[in-house]
């Protein structure tokens, strides 16, 4: 059992999403850095698919209430077991009744904690991951609440042996490159070369749902409506504004707009961690 003593701006519970259910409107939802919470499980020893804590921005304090072993990736931030720092990325040993902190993120924007046994809350539609679009899900975790962790073997001695580097996050004013594979509707704003080159900035309005860029445009390059079609991560969407929406975990399943691409895999996970007011450009794969 984890119980949270601070949640930050916001702590929710996250797996790989509840996928098969689009057809229906449910988005897949799920960690919106997959490659920070995938690291995190495997750190502890757990299967890849997970549920972990998702914090964001601001960090968050947990305590124990029985023996565990965490692991904290994404953002760069401060790790504490009680007043001890702890290193990122790594497999840590937790009494019952001590506390992790997480400190507000010096770069990034999102934080994984893993435990051993995985976050065992009840599963919605096959996920326990918190969909803050549809509602589906655990809520958003608040102080006093404790969530269950599942069972699990002991930990190997090996598990806390050398682990890997950290990856490298952008700080808060380094510029982020996006890469995207075109379509399936370029055909819908201007040229590539005429704008290309511009820098958008992250806009504070951006969250779950969807990384928003402002500060330049993408220009449409014809007039009309467009009838609704689906939507993954990481799919480039501009509106009528041209300021281009980068779709993350929580998007709606469908939308009307023209998508001139889809993120990669690496840079989905770059869009997560881009905080307010951080320059970014996009670039096309080929």
């Amino acid at each position: 059992m984890i119980e949270v003593v601070d949640p930050g701006a916001l702590l929710t519970v996250q797996d790989n999403g509840r996928r098969g259910y689009a057809h229906v409107g449910v988005s897949p939802s799920g960690w919106c850095d997959p490659l920070a919470a995938r690291a995190a499980n495997a750190a502890v020893g757990n299967p890849r698919g997970s549920a972990v804590l998702e914090a964001t921005l601001t960090g968050t304090v947990l305590r124990t209430r029985e023996p565990a072993v965490v692991a904290v990736t994404g953002a760069r931030a401060g790790v504490y077991v009680g007043d001890v720092p702890a290193p990122l990325g790594r497999p840590l040993r937790l009494r019952s009744g001590q506390t992790l902190e997480v400190t507000p993120a010096e770069a990034g924007l999102r934080s994984y904690i893993a435990v051993r046994g995985g976050i065992a809350v009840p599963p919605v539609l096959g996920s326990r991951s918190t969909d803050v679009l549809s509602g589906l899900g655990p809520a958003p975790l608040k102080a006093g609440d404790r969530v269950p962790v599942g069972e699990a073997s002991p930990a190997p001695a090996d598990l806390f042996g050398a682990g890997e580097t950290p990856p490298h996050v952008a700080g808060p004013h380094e510029q982020v490159t996006l890469v995207l594979d075109p379509g399936p509707r370029p055909d819908w704003v201007r040229e590539w070369g005429e704008w290309a080159a511009q820098v958008f900035t992250a806009s504070a309005h951006s969250n779950r749902i969807g990384l928003r860029l402002e500060g330049a445009t993408v220009p449409w390059a014809r007039e009309g409506e467009l009838a609704s079609e689906g939507l993954v991560a990481g799919a480039v969407q501009v509106p009528p504004s041209g300021e281009p929406v980068v779709f993350l975990a929580d998007h709606p399943t469908t939308g009307g707009y023209p998508v001139i691409g889809v993120l990669d895999a690496a840079s989905l996970s770059l869009a997560a961690q881009v905080r307010p007011g951080q320059p970014v450009i996009l670039r096309r794969s080929h």
